[in-house]
């Protein structure tokens, strides 16, 4: 099987003290990200190369764009398992989702449909990047109702909230974790993302860090990622 990769030296970032990525883009042919199968087992491989040892696909689920479901998931999953399996790795990347809060999450939730989750009960979650939703703080407290660990996905990302970062810190204070992208804290979505990660970090809001992964782009970027004070912070609480 081809490979997008060659040995290059090791990383900057040490990935080993994360081992599990629980944000990315890699269950193939469904959203934005990884567009097959190949291509799937091309980034893991690269990933595994940084010192990632487990993996989670948390594909979008937007009712506007990418329509999937827990059975387009499942599928997708299968079919990434089994070329796995084909290439003799033994590993198992976890099915989970990235869910937009739209108009079919808010459904999800009043029908009590199982969610799936990137770690025990948690369920991540994204907002619009124009405007955030009124009804986010009483989907955050519905969520716990139901048993659910909140997780805000890249909340670094939401330009809105760069101003008013005490927002953020109210969602925090209700009990809604924060995941990080890894490459917020490089510059790599802007300054001004750079600089609400490290804030957050800082501050200690930061419960998980994730990589997003949707290409080679984004493993490339990863790779010439660096540690700053807001991730050693963040590792040195535990990701």
């Amino acid at each position: 099987m081809f490979s997008f990769f060659k040995k290059t030296p090791l990383p900057n970032f040490p990935f080993h003290a994360l081992t599990s990525d629980l944000h990315s883009h890699i269950l193939p042919g469904i959203d934005d990200g990884s567009p097959d199968p190949e291509t799937s087992i091309a980034l893991i491989k690269g990933m595994q190369d940084l010192g990632f040892q487990e993996f989670t696909g948390t594909p979008h689920v937007m009712e506007d764009l990418y329509r999937n479901n827990t059975e387009s998931i499942l599928q997708a999953h299968h079919l990434l398992q089994q070329h796995i399996q084909a290439e003799g790795m033994s590993m198992e990347v976890r099915p989970a989702a990235e869910y937009l809060v739209d108009g079919n999450f808010e459904q999800l939730l009043q029908d009590r449909t199982p969610l799936l989750t990137i770690k025990d009960n948690w369920v991540l979650f994204e907002i619009s990047f124009i405007q955030p939703p009124r009804q986010l703080k009483p989907i955050i407290f519905e969520l716990q109702l139901q048993g659910y660990q909140p997780v805000l996905a890249h909340p670094e990302r939401y330009g809105y909230y760069h101003a008013r970062k005490t927002a953020l810190e109210e969602l925090h204070h209700l009990g809604c974790y924060f995941q990080s992208n890894l490459l917020s804290f490089s510059g790599y979505y802007g300054v001004a993302a750079q600089q609400a990660a490290e804030f957050l970090a800082e501050k200690g809001l930061t419960s998980i860090l994730g990589t997003d992964l949707h290409h080679q782009r984004h493993l490339e970027a990863l790779r010439e990622l660096k540690l700053t004070n807001g991730l050693k912070k963040v590792l040195a609480k535990g990701n």
